[in-house]
């Protein structure tokens, strides 16, 4: 076939061929839809009339591509909480049902990634890659499908990691007043899970976007976006949106734990959380009982933190942490929210503004803080030093404020006073910079054995820094056994202190130098 003519002519020919078998296979098909009504419009929520079948938790469609849920299903018309802009809704126009409920985008695809609750990217990249999507909102697992927890979860922060641990799987609280550090304990934790085979992450609630730029600076110059997600609703978006964005979060990190892997979420915060809930149930004239705020808050706060937990070997044995962050106002952790979140979780750290005023960082106050589960998963070698560490901090707090009214106080007092200032400056530590096992295990072998007392307290920092740098030169072996749950021998402890007595000599009077020792005194 070589003439051009011919072959046009059979291509054609070919093409509507196609076409023609096409249009005779083709059968229209009718699909019915549920269009509705919107009657009126107001802050983040809206009321629709005429969607008989709509079930509760379903997506709604607007007119102007904005999505909303149905959460209040009456007889007569449907509360809506707004997902979007509503600026530009009118009263009549149409509402259609999309016949699923709330979902988010899971996978690898999201890490490094900054989203919104509803999966949509913010930080101006292509759109996130996904093959699958999740209901936000989906049940916990069951009793018999947890399995208990064993392996530590190390934040960095040598005042959480040995006196207040936390496990994998484990919910711990972390609540203060404005401004004591909250957020600042939860990145460190996020930070130091680099290389420790841990997916994280973060969910700003109801923050302000310098805030969420902060956290983010922080993660991307430490190099700790590549294992992270962020779910960020800001404080600008509608209620609905925060209302929905730590669901969304535990639901991406729910897919994670599904495949075996251990995953760390923080919340920040919740009180942001149960604002937006309580806006919601004020607009929606939601009447306050058991379906309403307040009464029905402590369902939704445990309803997602019971979502935390360590999976069984035979489910994948994945885990997931929680560090959900609450706001007291005036240290009144007796409050209604602080309460229930204590009641809900495994634990809580409490950050004191006093302690933060002083410049005592983290303003962590060990005698209102407890871990009810990490305990038990505690490495060997903290568990060595933390109860001896406990008690010597407890004694010191109590004889401090007995000796500021001016008390005459003996020498055994004095000292245990003098020892107790060096732990509380060996256990500050500079936001951002998370230690490692080995470093505050020498730390704290060196406090509990007495090695800091005769350091000068204007050393002190210098004199840590010096004992925790020492820590990277213990041979291979003691810091692979650093890491078990095996107990240290006493060569290893041996080993330890010289290296502490050795890093500690510069800062000895010129009287009191350590004497040249084989082996550490016990």
């Amino acid at each position: 076939m070589n003439d051009p003519d011919d072959f046009m002519q059979v291509t054609f020919e070919q093409a509507f061929e196609r076409l023609d078998r096409g249009r005779k296979a083709y059968s229209p098909q009718l699909q019915p839809h549920e269009v509705g009504t919107l009657l009126s419009v107001s802050t983040g929520i809206a009321q629709v009339t005429g969607l008989p079948g709509v079930g509760y938790d379903e997506i709604l469609t607007f007119s102007n591509g904005t999505l909303g849920i149905a959460f209040n299903v009456d007889a007569d018309e449907i509360g809506v909480v707004l997902l979007g802009d509503y600026t530009t809704l009118t009263a009549g126009s149409e509402v259609r049902r999309t016949g699923r409920v709330m979902d988010v985008a899971v996978g690898d695809g999201l890490l490094g990634r900054v989203i919104d609750p509803l999966g949509r990217p913010l930080d101006g990249r292509a759109p996130v890659l996904f093959k699958e999507r999740k209901p936000v909102e989906r049940p916990a697992a069951s009793i018999m499908d947890r399995a208990p927890v064993t392996v530590p979860l190390q934040t960095g922060l040598k005042v959480v990691d040995a006196l207040i641990p936390i496990g994998r799987g484990q919910r711990e609280l972390i609540l203060g007043d404005r401004q004591t550090g909250k957020t600042a304990i939860a990145i460190d934790a996020i930070l130091n899970q680099r290389n420790q085979d841990v997916v994280c992450v973060y969910c700003a609630i109801g923050q302000r976007a310098s805030t969420v730029a902060k956290v983010l600076a922080a993660l991307k110059d430490h190099g700790s976006m590549v294992y992270t997600v962020v779910v960020v609703a800001e404080g600008n978006d509608p209620p609905g949106v925060s209302y929905v964005a730590p669901y969304a979060a535990t639901t991406i990190a729910e897919h994670f734990m599904e495949q075996g892997r251990d995953v760390l979420i923080v919340y920040d915060d919740l009180t942001h959380h149960a604002r937006a809930y309580r806006e919601l149930s004020l607009l929606l004239r939601r009447p306050p009982g058991r379906e309403a705020f307040p009464g029905d808050i402590f369902y939704l706060h445990a309803r997602l933190l019971e979502r935390s937990t360590h999976l069984r070997e035979e489910l994948g044995g994945g885990s997931l942490t929680a560090l959900p962050i609450i706001e007291t106002e005036a240290q009144n952790i007796s409050a209604y929210i602080p309460t229930n979140l204590i009641s809900i979780t495994d634990g809580q750290i409490y950050l004191s503004p006093s302690l933060f005023e002083l410049g005592i960082l983290p303003a962590v106050d060990v005698g209102k803080s407890v871990s009810r589960v990490g305990g038990k998963a505690q490495r060997a070698a903290y568990r060595a030093v933390a109860g001896d560490l406990k008690l010597a901090y407890a004694q010191f707090e109590e004889l401090e404020t007995f000796s500021k009214f001016g008390a005459r106080v003996d020498e055994s007092t004095r000292h245990l006073i003098e020892h107790g200032r060096r732990i509380r400056a060996c256990l500050k530590q500079a936001e951002n910079s998370p230690a490692t096992v080995p470093a505050q295990v020498m730390v704290l072998l060196a406090l509990t054995d007495g090695l800091f007392d005769q350091v000068p307290m204007e050393q002190m920092a210098t004199a840590e820094a010096a004992v925790r740098a020492a820590g990277s030169s213990l041979s291979a072996d003691i810091q692979d056994r650093l890491q078990t749950a095996d107990a240290l021998s006493g060569a290893d402890r041996d080993a330890i202190l010289d290296a502490a007595r050795r890093a500690l000599q510069p800062f000895q009077p010129l009287d009191k130098k350590f004497p040249p020792s084989s082996g550490a005194t016990t």
